[in-house]
């Protein structure tokens, strides 16, 4: 066996949080069936080494924002599956308090900044972060999260000019799942390699396979390092697959079973659990250890959101606008 570039805690934090991510999501859907979660539920199942990848490679005070498929983002930033949880159930011990939902997770302790339901609303806002921390003379980055289908919109193209303009610390990245809702991106564009749009802005750019933790954490790794030195943005294309449909209503038959099962065959838990298990980092024991730990986890917060009541009426009224400005402009 090849010799390994992370650490055995590298590869076992990589297991133990994709595999939260997995059973949290598992049981979503589960409580989406018995009408404990309503509205648009969008899981992450399959595509948890994008994420996974990116933890590693972060440092404190990086920010992180996303679109709407966003549990395993927050659970990623460390927010505690209770509040997750909580969240999709609509009470108000959820990260955004019960009003945000499955689609609007929020958590400023955590420097994570949603969660956002608009296609591709939340890639000014991560360039407008960037810029927040810029102006402070701090060197956090902000990852920017986005879907295959949000690079069509025009906010991107805007956003790529602002951010080369003015050298923002940031990096965009693109899950390219394949399909936007169900529409498939050869259906879209003649550009599939979609790293190579940020060649019309002379914007640094790469293609990585994000099935892959050691992949992904390289790639955060190098691009984030390149924007605290100064070097501006980057754009990633991070190739991945959600082996579940666009949301909890798409029963996703725009796809043969054959390619779900070719793309099962890398599912980035089972690798990375197969690396654990050819380099003895952990016994089959403790593997099994670490799943009922996380099985034990995802049902308490389950009973934890089950127990939390519903925002009270005036809450509509609460986190409206914000009052408390760190400056004043005179």
């Amino acid at each position: 066996m090849a010799k390994l570039k992370h650490t055995k805690k590298t590869y076992v934090d990589w297991y133990r949080l994709m595999l939260l991510i997995r059973r949290f999501e598992e049981k979503s859907a589960q409580m989406y069936g018995q009408n404990k979660i309503r509205g648009f539920c969008h899981l992450y199942i399959g595509q948890e080494a994008v994420v996974a990848g990116m933890v590693s490679a972060k440092k404190d005070g990086d920010k992180v924002i996303t679109a709407y498929r966003d549990h395993g983002h927050a659970l990623a930033m460390g927010i505690p599956a209770n509040e997750v949880m909580a969240e999709l159930f609509g009470r108000i011990d959820g990260c955004s308090k019960g009003k945000g939902g499955s689609m609007h997770m929020f958590s400023k302790d955590h420097n994570f900044f949603g969660g956002h339901g608009i296609v591709g609303g939340q890639i000014p806002l991560g360039a407008g972060i960037a810029l927040a921390e810029q102006y402070k003379g701090t060197d956090n980055v902000c990852f920017c999260y986005m879907g295959d289908g949000a690079v069509r919109q025009g906010a991107l193209h805007e956003t790529f000019n602002m951010a080369m303009v003015w050298n923002l610390p940031v990096v965009f990245i693109c899950e390219n799942n394949n399909y936007a809702m169900g529409t498939s991106v050869e259906r879209t564009t003649n550009v599939t390699d979609i790293y190579k749009m940020a060649s019309s802005y002379e914007m640094n750019a790469e293609q990585v396979d994000g099935m892959s933790c050691e992949a992904v954490h390289e790639s955060m790794k190098r691009t984030a390092d390149l924007a605290r030195k100064g070097g501006g943005p980057t754009f990633v294309e991070l190739k991945t697959y959600r082996y579940r449909g666009h949301s909890m209503s798409d029963p996703a038959k725009y796809r043969t079973k054959d390619e779900l099962e070719e793309y099962r065959k890398v599912d980035p838990i089972e690798v990375v659990k197969s690396t654990i298990t050819k380099s003895k980092f952990l016994s089959e024991k403790e593997l099994e250890e670490i799943e009922e730990s996380v099985e034990a986890e995802v049902q308490t917060s389950v009973e934890f959101a089950d127990n939390s009541p519903f925002p009270s009426p005036d809450e509509i009224y609460k986190d409206v606008y914000e009052t408390d400005y760190p400056f004043i402009i005179e």
